[in-house]
């Protein structure tokens, strides 16, 4: 979406790269919300405006992209985290999602992987960071 040009600049192949088993979304899912599991008519609770809009920003398109679109890109991400969570919880223990559960539902998905394994391992980098600085503040602390 180009600045001042709120037309939609993900055509269908782009919205297939979105489901992970290659079934196809709801073709209007601007008409229903997700909530509680399932879809609902026109809720208005929403999650993710806020983080969508400036993504949209940061991609070209207008600082106030039009509320249709955020909804309707709101919409397919809440779609896209129930179904996957949905796949994640059927694969490992049952009603529980892990980290492996994830890793094996993006394995065919090459640029979706990279962002799990990149994630996961600045997520690592961050825990032992915080480690060393408790453990840097701990010895200070009992040191006069």
């Amino acid at each position: 979406m180009m600045n001042g040009d709120h037309g939609s600049s993900m055509d269908m192949a782009d919205m297939d790269d979105l489901d992970l088993d290659g079934d196809t979304l709801d073709p209007n899912p601007a008409s229903a919300s997700i909530v509680g599991g399932t879809l609902a008519p026109d809720d208005k609770r929403r999650m993710f405006s806020k983080e969508l809009r400036c993504m949209l920003f940061g991609y070209g398109d207008d600082q106030n992209p039009y509320t249709e679109t955020v909804d309707l890109l709101e919409d397919l991400v809440l779609h896209f985290i129930m179904d996957t969570t949905q796949k994640a919880m059927e694969i490992g223990r049952p009603g529980r999602v892990q980290v492996e559960d994830m890793i094996f539902l993006v394995r065919k998905h090459p640029k979706m992987y990279a962002r799990v394994r990149e994630l996961l391992t600045m997520n690592e980098e961050l825990k032992k960071a915080r480690k060393a600085f408790d453990e840097i503040k701990y010895v200070q602390g009992t040191n006069p």
